[in-house]
């Protein structure tokens, strides 16, 4: 294999910078290996598959890859109920394709945005205020995995960031977030983030025995 091409399948569009994150752990471990990336966009299908298995079957016709990402927010549920519940799905995936495929659960603490609370200027360049001298509120990391509504706190620190009034505060996506941020290492701290890397580095043994 001269390159590896991944799939990312999210639960919404926005958790899509999840890619970003992916990218940098791959680097980590296949430092020499060209990477394709790509997500599952199946928001655009005239009926989009509701089930996970079915979600799953659609993303791996429409995007084929070598290795695909799964993502479930654990939200209130374990670590562990979300991964039987994409083994689950896969059971049934395995029995409706003709190839096997080598797949890897993304499943942050509560959602996507509590991976997001670690950078302080990346938050403030993403408000579009880079230089700004207003002190955030930023989460310790041993703290990120027990946040209730980490989307809530990542609106409320890019809201701060802007330094408007109020009345002229937006949403800001996540996206801008993610791009500002180069080094996500604080997230192997992480319990869920742990559990990622453990994952990925069995696919990886498996896609590249020699590795």
């Amino acid at each position: 294999m001269n390159e590896l091409r991944y799939t990312l399948l999210t639960d919404g569009s926005s958790d899509r910078a999840l890619a970003r994150i992916l990218d940098w752990l791959l680097r980590i471990y296949l430092p020499h290996m060209p990477i394709q990336s790509q997500w599952a966009n199946l928001g655009r299908l005239p009926k989009p598959p509701k089930t996970l298995s079915d979600r799953i079957v659609a993303a791996l016709d429409l995007y084929p890859c070598d290795l695909l990402f799964i993502h479930r927010d654990a939200e209130r549920e374990p670590i562990n109920a979300r991964i039987e519940e994409i083994n689950s799905a896969m059971v049934i995936v395995q029995s409706k394709i003709i190839d096997s495929i080598t797949t890897v659960p993304v499943i942050p603490i509560r959602m996507t945005e509590a991976w997001l609370l670690i950078d302080e200027k990346a938050i403030k360049t993403a408000a579009g205020n880079p230089r700004g001298k207003q002190i955030l509120s930023m989460p310790a990391i041993n703290r990120l995995e027990t946040i209730p509504d980490p989307k809530a706190l990542l609106q409320e620190l890019l809201k701060t960031a802007t330094n408007l009034p109020k009345r002229r505060q937006e949403i800001i996506p996540i996206q801008r977030v993610v791009d500002n941020i180069d080094n996500f290492s604080p997230l192997q701290n992480l319990t869920a983030f742990q559990t990622l890397e453990t994952e990925l580095r069995s696919a990886i043994s498996l896609l590249f025995p020699q590795t």
